[in-house]
């Protein structure tokens, strides 16, 4: 259960490792504070997925011995979709109900959660296959990976960009910030950096395992 935890941050990090979520990732990760929120929605939706989803074929594979779970494998991608579409459903109006500004800011990626390949991925690779405990770790695992990587690339971004930290001057007047790390070209090298690093960290792990 730990090392599945622990893969998620950083051997398998969705988007430094795995490329995953790449579009949002660029997207929302202008400030700390969007990149933060962006995570920490997309982790809700995992842990939510990812149980319900273990829940359900867990549960048809004990009846009739499997023979319903057998029969539904032609549709299981749609059957995850309207599990992950009713929780990011649920996810959209509590930010707009709560978090209204942030919601706003983030815009329509988070109706796109939706579509995210790490929840999807996770639900067919993982979920579907697992009991709901090992579905919850992973999920928290691979949440918190993102949620990390998200707020890594904000930081980056921030800082350099405009100078602050979740909208705090940190270097005071005569900072002038390169505005191209707010701008789409600043994401993909910041990305490029910080995934070239992991890479590198994942390689000396795997020298050191050999």
């Amino acid at each position: 259960m730990k090392t599945q935890f622990f893969k998620g941050i950083i051997q398998e990090n969705p988007i430094f490792s795995l490329c995953l979520g790449l579009c949002p990732a660029l997207a929302t990760s202008t400030s700390v504070k969007n990149a933060i929120g962006m995570g920490l929605s997309t982790t809700a939706v995992l842990i939510a997925s990812n149980m319900t989803i273990s829940l359900i074929t867990t549960t048809l594979r004990a009846v009739s011995g499997g023979m319903f779970y057998s029969k539904i494998q032609n549709i299981r991608i749609p059957l995850y979709i309207v599990v992950i579409a009713s929780f990011v459903t649920m996810v959209d109006f509590i930010l707009k109900g709560f978090f209204p500004v942030l919601s706003k800011e983030l815009g329509l990626f988070v109706p796109l959660i939706v579509v995210n390949c790490i929840i999807l991925g996770r639900a067919e690779a993982f979920a579907s296959k697992r009991n709901i405990v090992f579905s919850l770790i992973d999920a928290i695992g691979m949440g918190l990976g993102f949620t990390l990587g998200l707020f890594l690339l904000g930081t980056v971004r921030e800082l350099l960009g405009a100078g602050q930290f979740f909208g705090l001057s940190v270097f005071g007047k005569n900072f002038k910030p390169a505005i191209i790390f707010i701008l789409a070209p600043g994401a993909f090298l910041t990305i490029g950096f910080i995934m070239g690093f992991f890479r590198h960290v994942n390689a000396l792990r795997a020298k050191k395992g050999n």
